[in-house]
């Protein structure tokens, strides 16, 4: 075992809750793992049914930054099948997830892209905000023993290369994409638009 995943382990030792840990903390642990994910969403839908303008842009470069983020994700875990600690028999669980690669974390990617991509558009509150979040999110992943703290260590750092690349590419492609897609959500929702519901 290399140094590297001997610290890895003792450090998810250090974190992971036990059966004798307080229940409420362990309910938290869950909500914020399971659960603080659906802000994400909410609050890009919501920025694209009733911002203006440049709110459903900085809401297209969030979400085009999150799909990179998982597509890259994803490449890593067919390239390196990092087990996750239940797998191996190590810590305890608390919730249920499959045995698939641990390395890195998506709910800590998802966070980390998200608070990361704000911040780029402009939106540096919301940014540090969610980045404070994000560190909630990863903590009560390795809590509740189902990642790593080397999985949310990379997903803190990955995002920002992600993101990165994502700010290269959006003048190429942002100014193409945004168009396009507002002229297809004035067409399908054009009734609850016209009854102001959600803005045009």
């Amino acid at each position: 075992m290399s140094a590297l995943e001997s610290i890895n382990q003792a450090l998810f030792l250090l974190v992971n809750a036990t059966p004798a840990s307080p229940a409420p903390l362990i309910m938290l642990a869950i909500v914020l793992a399971k659960y603080l994910i659906l802000l994400i969403p909410l609050l890009l839908l919501g920025m694209w049914l009733w911002g203006e303008q440049a709110q459903r842009e900085r809401a297209l470069r969030v979400l085009l930054s999150v799909g990179l983020a998982l597509l890259c994700n994803q490449l890593i875990g067919l390239a390196w099948d990092h087990p996750r600690p239940f797998a191996i028999g190590l810590g305890y669980r608390f919730i249920a997830h499959a045995a698939d690669p641990s390395f890195p974390s998506d709910h800590t990617t998802i966070f980390a892209t998200t608070a990361y991509a704000f911040w780029l558009a402009g939106k540096a509150r919301l940014g540090r905000v969610l980045l404070l979040l994000t560190l909630a999110v990863g903590w009560s992943r390795v809590y509740l023993g189902v990642h790593w703290p080397l999985d949310i260590l990379g997903g803190l750092l990955l995002p920002l290369l992600y993101c990165w690349l994502l700010a290269l590419a959006w003048p190429a492609c942002g100014a193409r994409l945004l168009p396009p897609l507002n002229e297809a959500y004035r067409l399908l929702l054009a009734k609850p638009i016209a009854l102001g519901w959600i803005r045009a």
